[in-house]
């Protein structure tokens, strides 16, 4: 298992060798530290912890700080814990790049889904609409709620309310191209997120 953080920069296109589009978002992985690691003997499993982005030591309260002192590094806007990672590979306040994936490897994307706000069925869960006739009434409406007997809604009812502004992963998507010069992953697809939103980089869990 591999995994880094960085920050999703946009979309654009690049081309293969065979002249066909390739639409790919670009993300600018690393560098980033190492602040903690986890084994199997004292935590019960594995994982490296790794923080992403400078932040203003100001801005940091007393346990990110000293947290951060402990590896030896300034304090970090986005900190993630990759489980699965080797922790005996890295040591504390090692630097961990783009080049840690390669072209052509497999990986999925966690990220925070960009927020749509107060949304119907319709959007929202994918309804569809009632008749649009003159009389039906009932064009845009969450549709039945239930039987009559249990006298209540159910739990998980598809009602408007909010939507977006989630963890979402996609998986199985390909790294194009790694630019180790600049710390950038061109990955094939879009990814979650709004621009110069966080992401988390992991090997594909399923494969291909």
């Amino acid at each position: 298992m591999k995994g880094i953080l960085g920050k999703k920069l946009g979309m654009t296109q690049v081309f293969a060798e065979d002249g066909t589009m390739i639409p790919v978002t670009v993300i600018n992985a690393g560098p980033c530290a190492v602040l903690q690691k986890k084994e199997a003997a004292t935590d019960g499993y594995e994982s490296v912890q790794l923080g992403f982005a400078d932040k203003k030591e100001h801005r940091a309260n007393k346990p990110e700080a000293g947290h951060a002192k402990k590896a030896g590094v300034a304090t970090k806007k986005f900190i993630r814990e990759i489980r699965g990672m080797n922790p005996t590979e890295f040591e504390l306040g090692e630097e961990v790049k783009a080049d840690l994936f390669a072209e052509g490897d497999i990986v999925d994307v966690t990220a925070t889904s960009k927020g749509k706000g107060f949304a119907g069925a319709i959007k929202r869960h994918n309804q569809s609409r009632g008749p649009m006739s003159h009389g039906s009434r009932y064009h845009r409406g969450p549709g039945s709620l239930g039987a009559i007997d249990p006298m209540r809604v159910f739990k998980g009812q598809t009602l408007p309310g909010r939507m977006g502004g989630e963890k979402v992963t996609v998986q199985n998507l390909k790294v194009v191209k790694v630019d180790t010069d600049k710390n950038l992953l061109l990955i094939k697809g879009s990814v979650p997120g709004p621009k110069n939103s966080y992401v988390v980089i992991r090997s594909a869990v399923k494969g291909q």
